[in-house]
């Protein structure tokens, strides 16, 4: 394991998100444990995430080449260079960790903007016999989703509720990523004990995750 990418998506200072204090720790725990891993953070609210416009593109999924690029006014070549920089950041990590809460049954739009931009034919995907095939399986590689909600899940729902965390799971598969772990920080409720415990519970199951790692 060499380099570990760490996402953030929420707009919240991390003192007060749930799920950026528990993947804090996370990142922590997995730093001690493997001292010489690279470290990257990227947070979604900080960082410029481009949206992503018919002209950047050759195809589909298909970044257009330099020469086509150069074409484009200055502040567009910019955008496309920031996709390729976020895909290449991404392609070039071997574990990941996305931390995000509970957003109307998903996650903050922010997430979707990154993943678009981090599926890229000839990077993270190809198209064999015009289907996409996952490039990410080239090597060993794992992704960690902590996701804190306001209310307990019953696990016999979860699937049905959970449809932010089910979509990332769904696309890091389809890159080619097969592992992949959940560190879920449910209940938070509304006030600041509620908040404490649900972060207390989930600190618990952090061991059991970087086992896994």
């Amino acid at each position: 394991m060499n380099k570990m990418l760490y996402i953030s998506a929420n707009p919240k200072p991390e003192s007060m998100s749930a799920s950026r204090t528990v993947a804090r720790a996370l990142v922590n725990r997995i730093m001690d444990k493997y001292r010489d891993i690279e470290f990257e953070e990227l947070d979604l609210y900080e960082q410029h995430i481009p949206q992503l416009k018919h002209s950047y593109f050759a195809g589909r999924s298909k970044i257009i080449s330099d020469e086509e690029r150069n074409k484009l006014p200055e502040e567009e070549q910019k955008e496309v260079n920031q996709i390729i920089q976020l895909c290449d950041q991404f392609r070039d990590a071997d574990l990941y960790v996305l931390a995000a809460p509970m957003w109307s049954l998903s996650f903050p739009a922010p997430v979707k903007e990154y993943i678009d931009c981090v599926i890229q034919a000839g990077k993270t995907i190809e198209f064999r016999d015009d289907k996409p095939h996952g490039l990410l399986n080239n090597k060993a590689r794992c992704f960690i989703y902590v996701q804190a909600s306001g209310g307990h899940i019953p696990w016999l729902i979860r699937p049905a509720l959970n449809k932010g965390l089910n979509y990332v799971h769904d696309v890091m598969r389809f890159v080619g990523i097969s592992s992949f772990e959940e560190l879920l920080v449910d209940g938070t409720g509304t006030t600041e004990e509620e908040r404490e415990e649900a972060i207390q519970r989930a600190m618990k199951k952090i061991d059991d995750i970087i086992l896994s790692v």
